[in-house]
C-alpha cells in the first residue's frame, strides 16, 4: 500500500496571538421605567373607569353632525352612467366629480344645491375618459365621501 500523507492541525486557541478579556458582569441600564399594568383585565371594565368616563362622548356629536351618507354607487363597473343613491339629513350643495388614480380632478359631473332626504341621482359618463380606475369625489357641505368606480 501506498503512503498516506496526514497533516496535523493546531487548534485555534493556541495559535491566536490576540489575549481576549473576559466580561464576567453583563452590564445593568438604570432606568425608571413604569411597569405595564393593563387598564381591563380580561374584559372586564373596573366600576371606577365606568364613573369617571361618564361625560357626552364626541362619537355622538359627530353623528348628529353628519350630513351626507352614500348609500349606493351603481353599475360597477361604469360604463356610460353612474347612478348615485345618496341621503341628506338637510339642504345643502352637492359636488360629485370624478378624479383620477393620482387625486387630480377629471370631470365635474354635478355642482348643484339639493333638498334634503334620499336621492337617486344619475350621471353620464364623458366619452374622453379612458378605461381604468377613477374615484368619484362626493361633496356636501364640508364633508367628503369617496367611492372608487371602474371605467368600461
Amino acid at each position: 500500500m501506498g503512503s498516506v500523507n496526514v497533516f496535523a492541525q493546531r487548534s485555534d486557541s493556541t495559535s491566536s496571538g490576540i489575549r481576549s478579556k473576559r466580561i464576567n458582569k453583563t452590564p445593568q441600564i438604570k432606568v425608571n421605567i413604569p411597569t405595564y399594568k393593563p387598564k381591563y383585565n380580561l374584559g372586564f371594565i373596573q366600576y371606577s373607569d365606568v364613573i369617571s368616563n361618564t361625560k357626552v362622548a364626541p362619537t355622538t356629536q359627530t353623528k348628529q353632525d353628519k350630513i351626507l351618507s352614500v348609500l349606493k354607487v351603481y353599475p360597477n363597473p361604469v360604463d356610460d352612467q353612474v347612478n348615485l343613491m345618496l341621503r341628506l339629513d338637510r339642504e345643502s350643495n352637492l359636488s360629485v366629480k370624478i378624479m383620477d388614480l393620482l387625486g387630480n380632478e377629471v370631470v365635474t359631473l354635478s355642482n348643484e344645491r339639493i333638498s334634503s332626504g334620499e336621492q337617486t341621482k344619475s350621471y353620464t359618463i364623458p366619452n374622453r375618459l379612458n378605461p381604468g380606475i377613477y374615484f368619484l369625489k362626493i361633496v356636501a357641505g364640508s364633508e367628503t365621501v369617496v367611492k372608487r368606480i371602474s371605467v368600461l
